[in-house]
Order: C-alpha cells, then sequence, then structure tokens
C-alpha cells in the first residue's frame, strides 16, 4: 500500500521495539545509556509524517546487463557478427537477473507519529495498515 504525508495508519501487528535508550537532548557523548524495550500494541494509531522511497539496489548482474546492452544499442550495428552474436549470449544469460529487478518494489520506510506520543521512524510499511 503506497502512504502520504498526513495519512492515518495502525499498527498491522504487535511490534517490541529493544535496545539502548538515550535521553532526548543528552549530548552525543552521553555514556549513561541504559537498556530498555517498549512494546506496541497491534491497531494503535497514528498519523504518517515522512515515506521515504528508498532506491532499488542494483546487483552486479544488473549492472553488467545495462552495460552490455548500452554497448549493443550503441555499436551493435557495427560489430563483427561473431562478437555481436557472444554480446548478445551474454545479454541473454543476464536477462532473468533484469527482469526480477524490474519486478522489486522499492524499500518504503515511514515516519509515524503514533497517537500515545511515540514517533517510529525509518519503520517499514508493510508494519502498518491504513486505519
Amino acid at each position: 500500500m503506497a502512504f502520504h504525508d498526513g495519512q492515518r495508519v495502525k499498527l498491522a501487528a504487535d511490534v517490541r521495539l529493544a535496545g539502548s535508550l538515550t535521553v532526548a537532548g543528552d549530548s552525543p557523548d552521553a555514556t549513561d545509556d541504559v537498556g530498555g524495550s517498549l512494546s506496541l500494541a497491534s491497531g494503535t494509531e497514528g498519523t504518517v509524517e515522512r515515506v521515504v522511497e528508498h532506491a532499488k539496489e542494483e546487483s552486479h548482474e544488473v549492472r553488467e546487463y545495462l552495460r552490455l546492452t548500452s554497448l549493443l544499442d550503441g555499436f551493435g550495428a557495427q560489430m563483427p557478427p561473431a562478437s555481436r552474436s557472444r554480446l548478445e549470449e551474454q545479454i541473454g544469460s543476464l536477462e532473468a537477473d533484469w527482469l526480477a529487478y524490474q519486478e522489486q518494489r522499492p524499500h518504503v520506510t515511514v515516519r509515524v507519529r503514533l497517537d500515545n506520543g511515540f514517533v517510529l521512524d525509518g519503520t517499514p510499511e508493510a508494519l502498518f495498515a491504513a486505519a
């Protein structure tokens, strides 16, 4: 589901946050961090403050596919037939990786201010549902 700023959402699952806690406003050099955990129940509502769409990660195979297709498009007509055929074979062997990359959805994270005052930032969008 695509979220937008200002949209009302709710947690789609119970969430447990655990780790090191730092008091807001403390200097970054503060060494009195404490361990803790926080549980938030499924259905807890809030408002989307920011949506961040992260670029899809290109594998080596995807980059190579792009490079080779560009080479074929730019110089294929001038290549000897055997070289062109070999290049087309290389491109064909990488086509499955290219198609898989094309089908990937971008990784989207959201910043949500929950009604109870907590803020979840950098949270995968899959953790929320429309309210």
